[in-house]
C-alpha cells in the first residue's frame, strides 16, 4: 500500500459533505472583486475624480491600514485595493477548510475509522489539501474573469486572481500544519487564526510605516506587491509557493509520527475538579463561548479603531462627485458624507457580527453531532435550558462586538473632529443599532437547529445573500423588495435625521420569534437526529 492510497476517495468524500459550502464561499468572493471594479467606473468616470479620490481616502493610514497599499490610480489599481480586505477572508476560509477535513475528522473519531481501510498515511492531509487548493484555484481563475469582463486588463486581471488564490494557498497549508499540533479542532483553529492575525498586523504596520519590510515577512504583503494593473511583478508569485512547500515539509512528517488522536503539543491539563463557573448548562455555554467573544470584540475593536480614523478623509474624498455623493447618501445617512460613510461601514460591521450569532448558534449543532448534547440531556438538565444557554450567547456575542466597534469607532473619530463625547454615544448608538438584525439571522440559525438540524449550516448561506445584497444593492439599484429580504436593508441609519425605532423592535421581535419555534421545534424531535 502506498502512502497515498485512497486519497482519490477521500476526495470524492469531501467534495460530497462539502458539496454546498464549498461552491458558496468560492463563487461568493469570486464576485466582489468584479463589483468593486463596475462601481469604481461607474463613480469615478474621470482620471481627475480618481486622482482625488486616491489623494484623499486610498492613500490614507488608516485606509491603507484596513486594505493595503495602492500602486497607481486606474480603475483596476482602485479595485485591487478595494479587494485587499478579501485576502483575509481567502485565508480564514481555507486555512477552516482544512482543519475541518482533518483535525475535526479525527477528534469526531471518523479518521480512526477510516485508517482502518486501506488508506495511505499521507491520504487524509493529501486530500484536505487539494480540495481546498483547487477551490482557491478555481477562486482566483473566476475573480481574473470576472475583472477582466469589466473591462480591465488581462494581465492585471490574472495577477490579481492569482495572488488571491496563492495566498489561500498559503493558509490552507498552514491550517493542515496547525491541525498535527494540537489534539483539538478548536486548538487548531485557534493556532490558524493566531497565525493570520499576526500575518495582518505585520502587514498593517509595513504598510504604514517608511519602510515596508515588515510586509514582505506577511502572506498577506504579498498579493498587494504583485502589483496588479501598475506593472504586474509575477515573480513576487513565487514566495508563496515556496512558503507552502516549506510548511507542507514539516506538516506531512508530523502527521504520520504522532499517535492518532494526539497533538505535537502536549495537551494542557484541567484542573482535577469544576469550578463555580462551571455548575449548570449556563456555565458549562459560558466556558465554550467566552474565548470567541474575547478575540471576536478585540478585533472589531481594532477594526473600529480604523474605521473611525479614516471617516474624516472618507468625507473630503467625494466632495465635488454626484454620483458618489449620491450612492454614499443612499447607503450610509444624509447628515453629510462622514456619517455615510461611518453609517456603511458600521452596516458591514453589522453583517459581520451576525457571523458570529450563526457561528455561536450552530455551536449547538456541533455539540450534537459530537456526541455530547445526548449524555447531557441524560441527566437533570432540561432541553430549553440547555439550548437557551447557548442561544444566550448567540445573541449576546453581536451586541458586545458591535459595542466594541462602536467605541473604537467613536473614539477616533471624535479625537479626529475634536467632540470625543459628543461622537463617542453616537457611534455606540449607530452600532448598536445594527444588532437587532443580526439578532434576526443568529434566531434564524437556531430555528435550523431545532427544526431541522442537518440543514443548520443553511444559515451561512442567507448570511452570504444579505453580504450580497448590502455590497450590491444600491449600487446596482436593485428592486427594493429584494433587498427587503434582508433584516440589514430595514435598520435605521440612526446618523441620520428622523429616524424611527419602530424597526428595531419589529426585527428584535423577529428575531425571538425565531428562537422561540427553534425551542419548539427542539423539543419535538431526536437527540441525535441522523
Amino acid at each position: 500500500m502506498t502512502t497515498l492510497a485512497g486519497t482519490r476517495h477521500l476526495v470524492r468524500l469531501i467534495l460530497r459533505r462539502d458539496r454546498f459550502l464549498l461552491p458558496l464561499w468560492v463563487l461568493l468572493l469570486s464576485v466582489l472583486p468584479m463589483t468593486y471594479a463596475a462601481s469604481f467606473f461607474d463613480l469615478f468616470p474621470t482620471a481627475a475624480q480618481r486622482a482625488a479620490y486616491a489623494a484623499g481616502t486610498a492613500r490614507n493610514p488608516s485606509i491603507v491600514a484596513l486594505l493595503g497599499p495602492l500602486y497607481g490610480e486606474s480603475v483596476g489599481a482602485l479595485a485591487a485595493q478595494r479587494g485587499g480586505f478579501l485576502l483575509v477572508i481567502v485565508g480564514l476560509a481555507s486555512l477552516l477548510t482544512v482543519i475541518r477535513h482533518t483535525r475535526t475528522e479525527e477528534e469526531a473519531g471518523r479518521r480512526e475509522l477510516l485508517g482502518a481501510t486501506v488508506l495511505g498515511r499521507y491520504a487524509g492531509l493529501t486530500a484536505a489539501l487539494l480540495v481546498t487548493y483547487l477551490a482557491d484555484l478555481l477562486l482566483g481563475l473566476l475573480t481574473a474573469a470576472g475583472l477582466a469582463s469589466t473591462g480591465l486588463p488581462a494581465a492585471g486581471s490574472y495577477a490579481y486572481g492569482f495572488a488571491v488564490a496563492l495566498t489561500g494557498v498559503v493558509f490552507a497549508t498552514i491550517g493542515g500544519l496547525a491541525a498535527q499540533l494540537t489534539e483539538t479542532a478548536g486548538g487548531a483553529r485557534g493556532i490558524g487564526i493566531a497565525v493570520l492575525a499576526a500575518a495582518f498586523a505585520l502587514r498593517m504596520v509595513g504598510d504604514t510605516a517608511a519602510n515596508d519590510w515588515p510586509s514582505w515577512l506577511s502572506p498577506l504583503g504579498w498579493a498587494p506587491r504583485v502589483r496588479p494593473y501598475a506593472g504586474e511583478r509575477w515573480w513576487v508569485l513565487v514566495l508563496p509557493l515556496v512558503v507552502s512547500a516549506l510548511v507542507a515539509a514539516v506538516a506531512y512528517p508530523v502527521s504520520v509520527r504522532r499517535d492518532l488522536g494526539a497533538g505535537l503539543l502536549p495537551a494542557r491539563l484541567g484542573r482535577p475538579t469544576a469550578g463555580p463557573a462551571l455548575a449548570g448548562p449556563f456555565g458549562l455555554a459560558w466556558r465554550l463561548h467566552r474565548g470567541q467573544i474575547l478575540w471576536w470584540s478585540v478585533g472589531f475593536g481594532l477594526l473600529g479603531l480604523i474605521l473611525g480614523g479614516a471617516a474624516k478623509a472618507a468625507g473630503r474624498s467625494v466632495e465635488g462627485n454626484p454620483q458618489l455623493e449620491e450612492i454614499m447618501a443612499r447607503i450610509g445617512g444624509a447628515t453629510g458624507l462622514a456619517d455615510a460613510y461611518l453609517g456603511a461601514t458600521l452596516s458591514l460591521a453589522g453583517l459581520a457580527a451576525a457571523g458570529y450569532g450563526v457561528q455561536a448558534a450552530l455551536r449547538m449543532r456541533a455539540e450534537e453531532v459530537a456526541g455530547r448534547t445526548e449524555p447531557l440531556l441524560a441527566t437533570e438538565t432540561h432541553r430549553s435550558t440547555w439550548l437557551l444557554s447557548h442561544a444566550a450567547f448567540a445573541l449576546l456575542g453581536p451586541a458586545v462586538v458591535l459595542a466594541a466597534t462602536g467605541l473604537a469607532t467613536g473614539l477616533t473619530y471624535g479625537l479626529s473632529v475634536h467632540d470625543v463625547p459628543a461622537e463617542l454615544p453616537r457611534m455606540l448608538g449607530a452600532a448598536l443599532a445594527q444588532v437587532p438584525a443580526a439578532w434576526v439571522l443568529a434566531g434564524f440559525a437556531v430555528l435550523l437547529f431545532g427544526l431541522l438540524p442537518r440543514l443548520a449550516p443553511v444559515a451561512w448561506g442567507v448570511l452570504a445573500v444579505c453580504v450580497l445584497l448590502g455590497q450590491l444593492g444600491a449600487v446596482l439599484k436593485l428592486s427594493q423588495w429584494l433587498l427587503d429580504v434582508s433584516p440589514f436593508t430595514h435598520t435605521p441609519q440612526t446618523l441620520g435625521p428622523g429616524w424611527s425605532a419602530t424597526p428595531l423592535w419589529t426585527l428584535t421581535a423577529l428575531a425571538l420569534a425565531l428562537s422561540a419555534l427553534g425551542l419548539a421545534s427542539f423539543h419535538r424531535r431526536d437527540v441525535p437526529t441522523t
